[in-house]
């Protein structure tokens, strides 16, 4: 059974290669017509009667076993096979794991949501995403196949010599891969609650187990098949209910091509919703709180002990009017739950005035979804320059995406593992054909689900609202919520609470599909997420056994003894970046639009330069490094909300030129460059031997790795 996956018999022959990717076609079809079979299995079993809980069950449990099995199947101590695959995976393979390895919790569960809450600016995610992929065909993938190292920091060390460019490379590396694991293991825990039942926490250790069994035993082997195979049922799971959607709003099986006609539609309801009188009625509620709440916060203290006061008589007066124990007991709860302190008071009223302000606002505080950019060029001065503001945002965005993902230490690792440097660029190329699949979806997605919530569940009386809405509000009351604030008993679109995170994994309940496509959704989005978090862990892992202990600490250790600490390591970050995500420490779109930034900033300058450019010195690129990797790191320190409380930073934000600290490395990247550049021309060049290895990169018509003309 391992010979489906490859072998530990060495570099393989051209006859070799082609007879293996005959033998994964094979494989992978008989795999996916299971798999739909499957699907149909279950669905037919819930028709008959089959609960709800229990397929969830199923769903995880089989795709989770189904990923253990691979790993067990591809498990490996040859140190070229744990690292880089054996450099054996043919280019339609790879660029499907690279799909699947690129497409994350964020991707896949979160694109479509902040597309439904944010409208055409969610599209610089897009646009920034799809375009990385053009820069890493055209200027890194594959070079750095060429170069024929096995991590991006082996790279940094090879290219600019001695132990502090590849030390920092390290640093680096687990920097980004650290920030975007904690998200995916966050999108982990999320549906594994929603298809089970269990608490957060707990589902985050219970997807961490499919996470380890992928990665700890055959490493990047491993972590390639089990990831083509979550590629497919992402796929799959994300096609599966936008198709359905668009049948069921316009008879047409083919959800991009009806993008434009419903978002005419949904802009038709905007203005609606809009002026409806029970809207108006909900938002100046929400107001009036507003402006009540501005009032406690001029004297937190004063308004606090009135509340205490208040609080306590009811509960009194309940008690000696001899009141049912519901009423008193409610009172008492409302007693207990209110701020200890005048700190308290201060921050809790300070966000709850900030949430009611959105409220207030036309459609829930979102924009309109067709708007291009917030305020108007032709109004006046403030609406000028929330225009210019919101458009410098987009494009500040868009940047750092495609540059960040250029420069992904998880996504140049997936490049290393192809025969050659032609399926190098093959496999990129195909790497964007199976991205593009979701991403041309997304958008259609978002704009198919807002319509759904506009015209079928708002103005739904509350006793008749859908199952799922109980259901979700049970996972994470934050992710959905909602409350008949004008007490009239029909829904009304600012009395909803929802978060971005749930909108592709309601969305077959918001379309009415049976729970089995429900389940199929979640098990995608778990696909996303594992496939994500293995590379990344990996990644993290093979940083510190390969760059660290084996390159720099020693370089005499066995191969056998170099797998088992990467393993190991591997282990202990599993772990520790579980435990972070239990904490809950931001929502998944920022997390990983940080490890762009972050990964933009560190890497992108260095790797460009180093192909690039055979003046760029190993001293220049340190401080190139450290200096955009600092820059980006402090701007989003002083600036971001939740980092700001975990440093303890208290001073007024002050933005650079208005940009969102998401964008933090359009800062980090240009003074990386201005680095390396500026103190390259005033330290002494490098080595010709290095000079010659560069040209060799560089020009094609040198052959062979870069390793061969180093001996």
């Amino acid at each position: 059974m391992a010979g489906m996956f490859g072998s530990d018999a060495g570099t393989p022959s051209a006859a070799s290669n082609k007879a293996f990717k005959q033998n994964l076609n094979k494989v992978y079809k008989w795999y996916t017509g299971g798999f739909l079979i499957f699907v149909v299995a279950l669905a037919i079993l819930e028709q008959m009667g089959l609960p709800r809980q229990w397929i969830g069950f199923i769903f995880l449990l089989a795709t989770i076993g189904l990923y253990a099995g691979i790993g067990i199947m591809s498990r490996t101590t040859d140190a070229a096979e744990y690292y880089v695959a054996g450099r054996r995976v043919p280019a339609i393979y790879n660029g499907m794991a690279t799909g699947a390895d690129w497409m994350s919790a964020a991707s896949f569960i979160g694109m479509a949501g902040t597309l439904y809450l944010t409208g055409y600016g969610g599209l610089a995610f897009i646009m920034g995403w799809t375009g990385g992929y053009c820069l890493v065909a055209l200027f890194l993938a594959p070079y750095m196949r060429k170069f024929g190292q096995f991590t991006v920091p082996d790279f940094l060390g090879e290219r600019y010599g001695g132990n502090l460019p590849r030390f920092l490379g390290i640093l680096a590396a687990i920097l980004c891969s650290f920030t975007y694991v904690v998200a995916q293991i966050y999108g982990v825990g999320l549906i594994t609650a929603r298809l089970t039942g269990v608490a957060f926490e707990l589902g985050i250790f219970l997807g961490l187990g499919g996470i380890l069994v992928c990665s700890f035993l055959g490493g990047m082997r491993a972590v390639t098949w089990t990831q083509v195979a979550q590629y497919i049922i992402l796929i799959v799971a994300y096609m599966i209910p936008v198709v359905w959607l668009s049948v069921k709003q316009t008879n047409v099986p083919v959800p991009q091509a009806i993008y434009g006609y419903q978002l005419q539609k949904v802009t038709e309801q905007e203005k609606r919703l809009t002026n409806d009188p029970k809207e108006l009625e909900v938002r100046e509620i929400f107001k009036q709180r507003s402006a009540s709440l501005a009032e406690k916060l001029k004297d937190p203290a004063a308004a606090l002990a009135a509340d205490k006061d208040a609080a306590t008589k009811k509960v009194a007066d309940l008690k000696a009017a001899n009141a049912p124990m519901t009423e008193i007991a409610a009172a008492e709860k409302a007693l207990a739950g209110l701020p200890k302190n005048a700190e308290a008071a201060k921050a809790a009223w300070t966000k709850a005035k900030a949430g009611a302000d959105i409220k207030a606002k036309p459609l829930n505080g979102m924009v309109p979804h067709a708007n291009q950019f917030a305020g108007d060029p032709k109004g006046d001065a403030a609406a000028q320059k929330a225009y210019d503001v919101s458009r410098r945002n987009f494009l500040a965005l868009i940047f750092c995406l495609m540059v960040g993902t250029a420069a992904l230490p998880h996504i140049l690792m997936r490049y290393y593992t192809v025969p050659s440097v032609k399926e190098a660029r093959q496999s990129v190329s195909w790497s964007l054909f199976f991205i593009f699949l979701l991403y041309f979806t997304a958008p259609a997605l978002a704009v198919l689900v807002k319509y759904e919530v506009f015209t079928v569940l708002i103005g739904t009386p509350f006793d008749h609202l859908p199952v799922w809405i109980a259901e979700w509000n049970k996972v994470d009351p934050s992710l959905l919520s909602v409350t008949d604030i004008n007490k009239d008993g029909l829904l009304q679109l600012n009395e909803m609470s929802i978060g971005g995170d749930i909108i592709v994994l309601a969305a077959p309940a918001i379309g009415g599909l049976p729970y089995v496509v429900s389940g199929l959704v979640a098990a995608g989005g778990l696909a996303a997420a594992l496939s994500t978090a293995d590379g990344l862990l990996l990644t993290i892992a093979n940083a510190l056994s390969h760059d660290l202990y084996y390159k720099m600490i020693d370089p005499n250790a066995s191969t056998a003894r170099r797998v088992t600490i990467s393993k190991v390591l591997l282990l202990v970050v599993a772990l520790c970046a579980a435990y972070v995500a239990a904490q809950k420490p931001a929502d998944i779109l920022f997390l990983v639009s940080a490890a762009f930034s972050f990964a933009a900033a560190a890497f992108f300058p260095v790797l460009v330069l180093g192909i690039f450019w055979k003046r760029a010195t190993g001293i220049a690129a340190s401080l190139g490094m450290i200096a955009g990797l600092g820059t980006t790191f402090y701007y989003m320190v002083t600036t971001q909300p939740w980092l700001r409380s975990v440093f303890g930073v208290t001073s007024p934000i002050q933005l650079w030129w208005d940009i969102q600290p998401i964008s933090a490395g359009l800062f980090g990247v240009p003074i990386g460059f201005a680095v390396i550049i500026l103190v390259s021309l005033v330290t002494p060049a490098p080595s010709k031997k290095v000079q010659d290895l560069v040209d060799h990169v560089r020009y094609p018509n040198l052959k062979g790795d870069i390793s061969t003309l180093a001996t």
